[in-house]
């Protein structure tokens, strides 16, 4: 690119103004690792008069984020709209369409239309650069397209969602519900006032379908992702977790097997002297395993005005100096469809919790069940006694397969003195 590189940003949210920032206050050592004078020239946003903290004076105002995309005055289009479709999928197509760069922070758009939009990219020799859209400040696409390109990746996984993250540290560490402790997190900004998307695990299952894309060259294919949210852990399975050396996580996982690749998010128990059960509150974290370099770990908060600017302007420095990646490491041409392995398929540990009256023959009745489902249960633990009121009885299996789990607590569900709908958390061997 020339020496003076112009950006016009769509999306003047906490993100859109911490770039504006960024540029403001690092603007002599951004030109000199970059090797270009970075301008913001053109921006986008719903209220022209809202004070954002920064100046706005010189900048091109439009009204319509799409009209960035033909603007000659913007040489890279950064889209912090957010959304998998409307304007801001309008906006990068008509920006690629027209040859211009385009930085994204938007994992929704990518995980829904990430194929296209890279093809496109390509067609039109443009960059779709997106290092802000999964885990925040942790440069974890370019470690996997650039610093991992030597290695066959086997699993990546992680801590995808600082919400769900801060809510079960602090059910841990104060002994909460789920729902007061959601309340608080909305309270302190950690969760949105509809905060579906985090913790039902919309949003990590976004950020596992682009990196497993990424880690093995595969399409990205969001419906194939396994997704299970973190509404019915509760305070109870956090502490039994406690007691048997665990703690619990909402992990996002993609493994490659020999069967096809696995991609699963949901609520994992990890034992508590590994890196990511270690990892606490917002912060996020990715795990990746490779051939030659075994295993690597990034950790870093993974939302906010300052990681995710920080990530952006990575991108903008990266295009500047006319660095150029294909967009999920190697040409869509070159990508390999690769099945995907049901997680009824999936083998490993479970724990598990049912809820029932406390009389004779139940844990009898239960053990013929698991019996004749082919399960070995490692442990048991029942959790009170009397006659009158249900009790908690708490078992871990040996490794099985997960289709024969789901059968045999259908089967438990039924018995009439079973209370609640049995739960389950997978473990998981990091």
């Amino acid at each position: 690119m020339s020496t003076n590189v112009r950006i016009g940003i769509a999306g003047l949210g906490t993100v859109g103004a911490g770039v504006l920032k960024i540029i403001k206050e690092h603007g002599d050592l951004l030109e000199a690792r970059s090797g270009a004078h970075l301008t913001v020239t053109a921006v986008s946003g719903r209220d022209k008069t809202k004070d954002r903290g920064v100046s706005l004076d010189g900048i091109t105002w439009h009204d319509d984020a799409r009209d960035l995309a033909d603007d000659p005055n913007v040489d890279i289009v950064l889209e912090l709209i957010g959304g998998s479709d409307g304007v801001a999928k309008d906006l990068c197509v008509k920006s690629l369409l027209n040859g211009k760069p385009v930085v994204t922070a938007n994992k929704a758009l990518l995980a829904e239309h990430g194929n296209a939009l890279a093809k496109l990219a390509e067609t039109h020799n443009a960059q779709l650069a997106y290092e802000a859209a999964v885990a925040g400040g942790i440069p974890i696409i370019k470690a996997l397209r650039e610093g991992l390109a030597g290695n066959a990746i086997s699993r990546v996984y992680g801590i995808l969602n600082g919400t769900c993250n801060y809510i079960l540290t602090e059910m841990e560490e104060t002994g909460g519900e789920f729902d007061a402790i959601l309340k608080d997190a909305q309270d302190l900004g950690y969760a949105e006032a509809d905060p579906g998307f985090d913790i039902d695990g919309v949003d990590a299952a976004h950020k596992l379908a682009i990196l497993t894309s990424v880690a093995f060259g595969t399409p990205v294919d969001f419906a194939s992702v396994y997704i299970e949210g973190i509404r019915n852990v509760t305070a109870a399975d956090i502490t039994a977790a406690s007691e048997l050396g665990y703690r619990i996580r909402l992990l996002g996982v993609a493994r490659r097997t020999e069967k096809g690749i696995e991609q699963r998010v949901h609520p994992c128990m990890v034992r508590h002297e590994t890196t990511i059960a270690n990892v606490n509150g917002v912060f996020n974290a990715v795990v990746v395993d490779g051939d030659f370099v075994d295993e690597t770990s990034y950790v870093g908060r993974g939302a906010g005005e300052g990681p995710t600017a920080s990530a952006v302007v990575a991108d903008i420095v990266d295009i500047a100096l006319g660095r150029h990646t294909p967009t999920f490491g190697i040409p869509v041409s070159k990508m390999t469809e690769i099945p995907t392995v049901p997680v009824e398929d999936h083998v490993g540990a479970y724990y598990v919790c049912l809820t029932v009256y406390d009389k004779p023959g139940v844990i009898a009745d239960v053990s013929a069940v698991f019996r004749d489902e082919n399960i070995s249960i490692e442990s048991l633990l029942q959790r009170g006694r009397s006659k009158q009121e249900a009790v908690s009885v708490i078992l871990v299996t040996h490794e099985v397969q997960e289709a024969a789990l789901v059968r045999a607590l259908g089967k438990i569900e039924k018995f009439a003195h079973s209370v609640a709908k049995p739960r389950m958390i997978r473990i998981v061997s990091l």
